[in-house]
């Protein structure tokens, strides 16, 4: 099957055309209404008091190329069907249409259909007594000896400085001569490890093995130059910008960074950040993106262009426009950073001795430890199966640091944060950190002056606020609330009896509220004890053991 949203295939152009209109942010778009098989995306505020720009190509390139319609750039995008140059009527239609007495300048991506379409129309639109110019963009290396290098993504800079220089009225002549002179100082390069996914097409392996890249694959999912056995992303840039560089020579750059549509964001962050550690970073004066400008359906790659900048461009590119597609050139300069002094977040403390603290803390750790497959057994019912061995992890470190005489036992404030910092680091998970959140909060508490079963109770408090979980929803919170409250009224053997009591409770609640169990249906849960609330009973029971 097609990996390809769309509703009916012949009028997928027609749809996409709509919907770009409808989110044009600056609502200045408008189609041509002629017919159908001819899609032309104009500037709704068009005067036809200066020279009019026009582009076009196949569709599947977007934002390209209706995405640069509007003041500053292009006049009118001319769309085809996908990767297909649209007809000479349509062209014809779209010069006809907004070209007034200073004229029209054709930017073309150097394709066969596409010089030819644009040519013809171009030819005929003057028999109406328009001025045509056609300006035709080659900037692909990846062919070095190419006579017809292909026109890629730098062919976005083209409509910027053109459109720029339309903007500002200059003549027609000059406007062609500025779109030509950068096309002369314009280079681009591309790589990807996948091609474009067709709509309707069967889903198939694609060409490009695993692990291997193709440098200079065509914006149409044309075979690329060569193939590279790499996806490292610093030797991919090093292998994009060694052939640039030879071709550009000395200057200043402004760098396009273009995604030709199915890299992610981080990915393409990842890669900016390679290319500013290049060989090339000295001569980065912007960059445009990452983004995509001239994309390829959703093709698994990205492409560079370099366009080598004197004061004409780099006012051109700097200069605001109305498009939906064009990013603004952000001028290149090194990782600004604030100077800030670590907080290392560690609980300091003294080890001491205290008997009974000692003989509590060796009943819980080797109840949970005794308890670790018991637990695990419940929780592969219920969940995934590791809640033993996450408690477990936790009891182990505490059990060894009071087995060495490294815990704060006569100063209980201490010793729940260091629970507290310890659980956080060695039980993982969601568990470790509501456990985290429970001792350190109830540290907190019992160091500003609370007594233990309210600090407790508070800890408890802020696990259910940051945790989302409370009573009755078939947690450990189930247990440990009732236990927590009959301690409030200083009473341990309540205390275990209601944890006792709310553990079995659980077996009963036919749905989870919260943690791994609320994604079990009732069936696997009915007469299931939640671990968690198992784990709560009997350490209460433990601790009242010990106290014996």
């Amino acid at each position: 099957m097609s990996r390809f949203f769309f509703n009916d295939r012949k009028q997928l152009v027609n749809d996409a055309i709509e919907g770009i209109l409808i989110s044009a942010p600056h609502g200045n778009l408008v189609k041509l209404d002629i017919d159908p098989a001819i899609r032309v995306v104009a500037r709704g505020d068009w005067d036809k008091s200066r020279v009019a720009v026009i582009s076009g190509g196949g569709s599947g390139h977007e934002p390209a190329h209706a995405g640069f319609v509007g003041k500053g750039m292009l006049t009118a995008a001319v769309c085809g069907d996908l990767f297909a140059s649209p007809s000479v009527d349509a062209v014809l239609n779209a010069i006809v249409a907004v070209t007034g007495d200073r004229g029209c300048l054709l930017i073309v991506k150097n394709y066969t259909g596409d010089r030819l379409n644009f040519g013809l129309a171009a030819e005929k639109a003057k028999r109406y007594g328009l001025k045509v110019e056609m300006v035709i963009v080659a900037d692909d290396i990846a062919l070095p000896d190419n006579k017809q290098p292909r026109g890629i993504a730098g062919t976005a800079l083209v409509h910027k400085i053109a459109g720029d220089a339309a903007e500002r009225g200059k003549s027609l002549n000059e406007v062609r001569d500025i779109a030509r002179q950068a096309c002369d100082n314009l280079w681009s390069l591309g790589v990807a490890m996948q091609t474009c996914n067709l709509p309707g097409s069967d889903d198939e392996e694609g060409r490009i093995k695993k692990g291997h890249v193709e440098l200079g694959l065509g914006i149409h999912g044309e075979p690329g130059a060569s193939v590279v056995d790499t996806q490292n992303s610093r030797r991919i840039i090093e292998t994009l910008v060694k052939p640039l560089m030879e071709q550009a020579g000395e200057g200043r750059f402004a760098v396009l960074i273009n995604n030709l549509g199915g890299v992610s964001a981080l990915e393409m962050a990842l890669l900016t950040k390679e290319l500013a550690h290049s060989a090339l970073k000295e001569q980065i004066a912007y960059l445009i993106g990452p983004a995509p400008l001239v994309s390829s359906l959703d093709m698994k790659g990205f492409s560079l262009s370099l366009l080598k900048l004197n004061d004409t461009f780099e006012k051109a590119l700097t200069e605001s426009v109305e498009t939906l597609g064009w990013q603004k050139p952000v001028a290149f300069s090194p990782v600004k950073t604030l100077a800030h002094t670590a907080i290392h977040d560690s609980v300091e403390f003294t080890p001491s001795e205290n008997a009974q603290v000692a003989a509590g803390v060796r009943a819980v750790t080797q109840t949970l430890l005794d308890l670790e497959n018991r637990l695990n057994a419940l929780d592969a019912k219920v969940g995934d199966g590791d809640t033993g061995s996450t408690f477990a992890h936790g009891a182990r470190d505490i059990a060894q640091r009071l087995e060495k005489k490294q815990l704060p036992l006569n100063d209980l404030p201490k010793l729940l944060l260091l629970v507290g910092e310890r659980l956080a680091t060695v039980m993982g998970g969601s568990s470790g950190v509501l456990m985290s959140i429970f001792f350190t909060a109830a540290g907190q508490k019992l160091q500003d002056g609370k007594p233990l079963a309210d600090a407790l109770l508070g800890g408890l408090a802020q696990m259910k606020h940051y945790g989302g979980a409370d009573l009755g929803d078939r947690t450990l919170i189930d247990a440990l609330q009732p236990a927590l409250e009959a301690l409030q009224k200083g009473d341990l053997k309540a205390a275990a009896k209601a944890a006792q009591a709310g553990a079995d409770a659980t077996a009963k609640m036919e749905k989870a509220g919260a943690g791994r169990s609320s994604y079990v249906n009732k069936e696997n849960l009915d007469g299931v004890t939640d671990p968690g609330a198992v784990a709560v009973a009997e350490v209460f029971k433990a601790m009242l053991d010990a106290k014996r």
